[in-house]
């Protein structure tokens, strides 16, 4: 697959090359089918030096050049033929799992793909004119694999903890991971309190199934489809320096309407441009602030700074060579706490057909994208009608001050800082462009106000330079609401802060959302959709309805911007048999 992507980068893909990529879906057939066969797979390698901390905040990150570097491709992890220890409904703690509740609806949802993943630490270079920078990272990655998922084939993931004992520096050597937004049971959700240190690993089970299987027996209620998550630590008190040292990655799930295929001929499949890492691509966005050695830098305690450099896939402006046809672009901010606003140089409108993890009903035209931290936004870009030799570039216009919220205006002109990478028009592709965006992208739900058992409302605010939700810091150990499975809620999420003070992306755990109303109007275009995070400026009001099925357990609400969260503005609220409704 390597040899796709070179050949891809360079713009000489070949027949055989598309191929290989186009069925980059099927990845893990082999597997899947039983045929497997058991095979051998390296120790990790030894780790890196842990580099000096830098003693003083930088000015600036040493200077880089634009545009000297391929767009890296986040490539998939190898599926494993067997774990040892067998995973279990239980811990293996003989065998050095670390603790955990029992997997819920195990014997329902038996793992047919197994992974092995390992946090670790390793050296990663964000560009030529940089010298390596230590990072942690999944399999010692920036970002993390991309894992390629299919609904109704259930993955263990076993993550192993193989950071430095004697960790120096930010960031602390204890991780929780959380797929979000999954439809994960809560032992697998990444509680911000269920971390484990140095030499332990868990496994993560992920049903790959869809929300709502309980009343739509016996593979969920297809409406409810999600496709394009991402996968993160959430250690509480230290998710923004874990997550901005490397710890994030990307986690795609498949079906028979959103295949990853453009010539898939069944009459379900949409045919959006697929491919993984041919045309069907990861954007995703992180900024960083470098010390004079090239190392990151960041406080701890107090927080992760803005970064001054703009990386994508894990590259200071990258270039990425593209055919005069349709892409898709899975744009992802894991921040941990800029917002950016996303546009084309030229003016020429995104077409957004999924926002978070899931299609629109119908696309959506839209001039810039304004993206905050955690949400996600699939896009399709036509460059049929481009010249050949034309540059284009993906701009962010947000300005940031303090807060991470945004100032009155965007940043006037194009100025070199503000491009996040450049799209280089080379040629008519070697195949037909087989790929279309239908008018119609799927079917939700209904919202049915008169389902609802109860109303709720969360207060965000900032009392004496503490962060709180309704007036509480995060406490593993008291849940804030109590919900009884299978009911109905209506949410009412607010901002007591004024129109100028901080922004807040919520993001609510496990279950998705349809906005009812903001400040008692409709939602606008970019929000009508099904979403797991929201933008709560100062002042709002929201209002979202939420059900609530088919697992059990703790989960959390909090705001995404991760030194807000870090400075505990989340709380856990708990699904429940026994709750009343």
């Amino acid at each position: 697959m390597s040899k796709s992507l070179d050949d891809l980068e360079r713009g000489e893909i070949t027949r055989r090359a598309a191929l290989q990529l186009g069925a980059a879906a099927g990845a893990a057939g082999m597997l899947l089918s039983g045929k497997a066969e058991a095979q051998q797979y390296p120790e990790p390698p030894d780790p890196p030096p842990q580099p000096t901390p830098c003693p003083t905040r930088p000015a600036n990150s040493p200077p880089t050049r634009p545009f000297v570097q391929q767009l890296p491709m986040p490539l998939p992890p190898i599926p494993r033929a067997f774990l040892s220890p067998t995973p279990a409904v239980g811990p293996n703690l003989n065998a050095g799992e670390a603790p955990r509740a029992a997997h819920q609806r195990w014997n329902e949802f038996l793992p047919r793909v197994l992974y092995d993943v390992r946090a670790r630490p390793a050296m990663h270079r964000f560009h030529p004119d940089l010298p390596e920078t230590y990072i942690w990272g999944f399999d010692g990655r920036v970002p993390g694999p991309t894992f390629l998922s299919w609904y109704d084939f259930p993955a263990l993931v076993r993550i192993h903890n193989d950071l430095p004992v004697d960790h120096v520096g930010f960031g602390i050597n204890e991780i929780t991971v959380h797929l979000h937004n999954g439809h994960t049971a809560s032992e697998s959700d990444g509680f911000a309190s269920d971390f484990y240190g140095p030499g332990l690993w868990k496994d993560f089970h992920y049903p790959n199934v869809l929300a709502g299987y309980d009343q739509y027996p016996p593979k969920g209620d297809p409406r409810e489809a999600m496709h394009t998550l991402w996968y993160h630590d959430h250690r509480h008190s230290f998710t923004s320096p874990n997550s901005y040292r490397g710890l994030a990655g990307m986690y795609l799930l498949f079906d028979d309407k959103d295949t990853g295929n453009e010539y898939d001929p069944r009459p379900s499949a949409l045919r959006l441009p697929g491919g993984y890492g041919l045309f069907d691509i990861p954007l995703i966005l992180a900024d960083k602030l470098f010390c004079a050695d090239g190392q990151l830098f960041s406080n701890n305690p107090g927080g992760v700074p803005l970064g001054d450099k703009f990386t994508v896939n894990g590259a200071i402006q990258p270039y990425f060579r593209v055919f005069r046809r349709k892409y898709r672009f899975r744009l992802l901010n894991t921040g941990p706490t800029r917002t950016y606003s996303v546009a084309l140089s030229n003016g020429a409108p995104l077409k957004v057909i999924a926002t978070d993890g899931n299609l629109l009903q119908s696309a959506i035209d839209t001039p810039s994208i304004q993206i905050n931290v955690a949400e996600r936004f699939d896009f399709v870009i036509d460059f049929s009608t481009v010249p050949t030799g034309t540059k284009l570039y993906l701009t962010n216009n947000q300005a940031q001050f303090v807060g991470n919220a945004p100032e009155p205006q965007p940043i006037p002109g194009l100025p070199i800082e503000n491009i996040l990478m450049r799209f280089d028009v080379v040629g008519n592709p070697p195949l037909p462009d087989n790929s279309r965006v239908p008018s119609v992208l799927c079917e939700y739900p209904p919202v049915n106000l008169a389902e609802v058992a109860r109303t709720r409302t969360w207060d965000f605010d900032l009392v004496s330079g503490q962060f709180l939700i309704n007036n509480q810091v995060f406490d593993p150990d008291t849940s804030l609401a109590d919900i009884r499975t299978g009911t109905t809620e209506k949410w009412i999420l607010r901002n007591k802060l004024p129109l100028a003070g901080w922004v807040h992306p919520v993001h609510i755990h496990f279950e998705e959302f349809r906005v009812l109303s903001r400040n008692g109007a409709p939602p606008v275009p970019l929000e009508s959709g099904r979403k797991d995070v929201i933008r709560l400026n100062g002042n709002d009001e929201i209002e979202l309805f939420m059900r609530f099925r088919d697992f059990r357990g703790k989960y959390m609400i909090h705001c995404h911007n991760m030194n807000h969260e870090d400075n505990f503005m989340l709380v856990r609220w708990t699904i429940g048999d026994s709750f009343p409704a």
